[in-house]
């Protein structure tokens, strides 16, 4: 789901770039985390987490 290019949606709908460009902000960029509750039939729940800088 955190892949380059990775998308659900058909050919032409969608990039498939936003989960991958979070992920890089949030996890490469400044050492957080980012995890996804998914549920089937319910939703999915998005938990970023960030250090707190000195």
């Amino acid at each position: 789901m955190f892949e380059h290019l990775f998308t659900t949606k058909l050919v032409g709908k969608g990039t498939g770039l936003g989960l991958a460009i979070a992920r890089q902000i949030i996890v490469e960029k400044h050492a957080g985390t980012l995890v996804v509750n998914s549920t089937f039939g319910q939703g999915s729940e998005f938990e970023i987490t960030l250090p707190i800088g000195n």
